[in-house]
């Protein structure tokens, strides 16, 4: 009886232990960062220490290593996504209040249904809960909720708002509020002054985006902002309570108000096109 009782005692010991850690776990990845007095350096040239992987088919592993850093031509370091499956990498922490720095570059690989088509990728802001819980979730999405910051041949700043149900059915139900015109084709485009729309779903085009665009591999126009081939492109997101703004190489392309949520995990996607990056900083925002 006495070592029944010890027993009983030792397994109900463990168990709250465990759950002390489960929770401590849960409150860690919740934390909220914003950053202060100096950049955080998301990609520190060495390795992915601030992200994790997460693959459609593999899910939290990587046996293809579609995510590795190597080194350029000149020595510097960079992240490659060979663009070999669905997904991205992912920030540990949550982030708030930043001014998002990137550099990229495209590659020469394409894959699979899209080796043909525009070479895509993006940066999804503000992702809320679980891994792969895009659209109808389960963890059989490649992305998070969130608003994306589109990278795309000719559609790069396009915003994307992307909703999701996580695995307990919860729904994700990002929202942008943003000032537009509609194209030719009725597609809602980026305009200062124009009609004003809170949207949960769909895409708001960069102001400059060509209505002629294609899903074709190459494809460019001449007011197309963001460099040609693969030289290098500086993308900037400024996060600022519920406004985002999208630069690309200097120039404002699209912006949106009232994000909900205003928070979130960072996502880089791999999306069937090898990139590079070379730069992730969150910089603080410049006080008034």
């Amino acid at each position: 009886m006495k070592k029944h009782t010890l027993a009983c005692w030792i397994c109900t010991l463990l168990a709250l232990c465990f759950s002390v850690r489960i929770a401590a776990g849960a409150e860690e990845a919740e934390k909220v960062i914003t950053p202060t007095d100096a950049p955080i350096v998301l990609f520190n040239g060495k390795d992915l220490t601030n992200f994790y992987t997460w693959l459609q088919d593999t899910k939290r592993e990587d046996p293809r290593k579609v995510f590795t850093v190597t080194k350029e031509a000149d020595g510097t370091p960079v992240i490659r996504a060979s663009g070999d499956g669905f997904g991205g990498i992912v920030t540990k922490d949550k982030y708030t209040n930043y001014h998002l720095v990137v550099e990229y570059r495209w590659g020469e690989l394409t894959w699979g249904q899209r080796k043909m088509a525009a070479k895509d990728s993006g940066v999804l802001l503000h992702c809320n809960g679980d891994d792969g819980n895009y659209n109808e979730g389960g963890g059989n999405s490649p992305w998070m909720a969130g608003i994306e910051c589109q990278i795309i041949e000719g559609g790069v700043g396009d915003f994307l708002v992307l909703g999701g149900t996580d695995n307990d059915g919860t729904k994700r139900v990002p929202k942008l509020t943003c000032e537009f015109v509609k194209d030719r084709d009725g597609e809602a485009v980026w305009k200062k002054g124009g009609e004003k729309q809170a949207f949960t779903s769909g895409r708001i085009n960069w102001f400059g985006r060509d209505p002629d665009w294609k899903d074709e591999l190459g494809i460019r126009f001449e007011q197309d902002k963001d460099s040609p081939g693969q030289k290098w492109t500086r993308l900037e997101c400024i996060c600022d309570g519920g406004k985002i703004t999208n630069i690309v190489n200097g120039t404002v392309v699209n912006y949106g108000e009232m994000a909900e949520p205003e928070s979130g995990k960072l996502m880089f996607q791999s999306e069937g096109a090898e990139i590079f990056f070379r730069k992730i900083e969150l910089h603080p925002l410049k006080k008034e």
